[in-house]
């Protein structure tokens, strides 16, 4: 039974999308969403929102805004957890409301209304948070146009390292990249960079850490050649660098949308829309094999759907944070618990 998080028309907002989730070090669910207040699209005046449970996501507090930039596009929320000192830290991007995602790739907007990089903190479990400051000049380089945090949650490796995971663009053409910090999230630099675009156009990307310490990451296969929607790749070094360029997974079926990707009782997990010609029917898939290969463990719904993120419960079971609705995908943000 799924409990609505977020839905459209409410709080002022005209529609909820983007959605993440975390759980903090005091148990706390951490449902974040993008506001939309002018209409459902990617531009324009859009705030940073949250809502927290203390239940295991039977039930949902009051809407807290994170961050809202006047009139500007707030986004691609990326929370992870510090586990040194349980302080929940969240980049995000910022852009002028009037640019839209063709206008920045071209690069046709100035250097103060396009893509820029925001960190936030919460040192008592997201009940507020610091003032968004920007990190872009040590997170983005000169070439890259479009840029996008997750958008999902990051992770904390073994090591302690905080990790999330980006996407940017050179011209046209989106390619992927990863973000660390070794402070707990107070500075970030640039980490493996893929831009090869040898088939694939990695885009929003989500990264688990498997049981021997590799990453692995799965991403949203844009406009590239490859056969199917998604991509995957590793780093065998915490992240530095990837340890070859992106490659096609065609036997993941689905729409090109972002998903979500999670540990589980050393399975990977796989949150996506099992339609491959819209954006309908959730699932969650599982890979025994680091991902070589997937099975469907869990068909969610066969309503529209879209976004998606993964949380493991503190009772050791699954939660997922979706876009779905009845007639469309995003007419609200819901969490479901799931018998994985």
């Amino acid at each position: 039974m799924s409990v609505d998080v977020f839905v459209a028309g409410a709080e002022g907002y005209h529609t909820f999308r983007i959605p993440a989730v975390v759980r903090s070090s005091l148990g706390t669910l951490l449902a974040f969403a993008e506001g939309r207040r002018g209409g459902a699209g990617d531009a324009g005046d859009i705030d940073l929102v949250l809502r927290r449970s203390f239940d295991g996501g039977r039930t949902w507090g009051p809407l807290l805004v994170v961050s809202r930039q006047g009139e500007d596009t707030v986004g691609n929320p990326a929370p992870v957890v510090d586990p040194a000192t349980g302080d929940i830290v969240l980049l995000s991007t910022r852009n002028a409301g009037s640019a839209t995602e063709s206008a920045l790739l071209r690069g046709s907007v100035s250097a103060a209304d396009s893509r820029r990089v925001l960190v936030q903190r919460s040192l008592d479990d997201g009940a507020s948070w610091t003032s968004p400051r920007d990190l872009t000049e040590s997170v983005k380089r000169p070439e890259w146009c479009w840029y996008a945090t997750g958008p999902c949650h990051g992770i904390a490796l073994h090591s302690g390292r905080l990790l999330v995971p980006a996407n940017h663009s050179v011209g046209t053409a989106y390619g992927g990249h990863v973000l660390l910090s070794d402070d707990g999230g107070h500075t970030w630099r640039i980490g493996a960079v893929d831009s090869s675009n040898d088939g694939v156009n990695a885009n929003e990307t989500t990264v688990a850490e498997l049981p021997d310490g590799t990453l692995y990451f799965n991403t949203r296969n844009q406009h590239g050649s490859a056969a199917g929607t998604r991509a995957q790749a590793t780093s065998s070094d915490g992240g530095e660098s990837f340890d070859r360029p992106y490659a096609p997974l065609p036997a993941v079926v689905g729409p090109v949308v972002q998903g979500s990707v999670l540990v589980h009782e050393s399975r990977l997990l796989l949150s996506l829309p099992s339609d491959p010609e819209a954006r309908r029917g959730m699932a969650v898939r599982s890979s025994a094999d680091r991902g070589a290969t997937w099975r469907t463990e869990v068909e969610v719904s066969d309503a529209p759907a879209a976004y998606s993120d993964l949380v493991v419960l503190a009772t050791g079971r699954v939660g997922l944070l979706f876009e779905t609705g009845g007639d469309g995908p995003y007419e609200r943000i819901a969490f479901v618990e799931l018998a994985i």
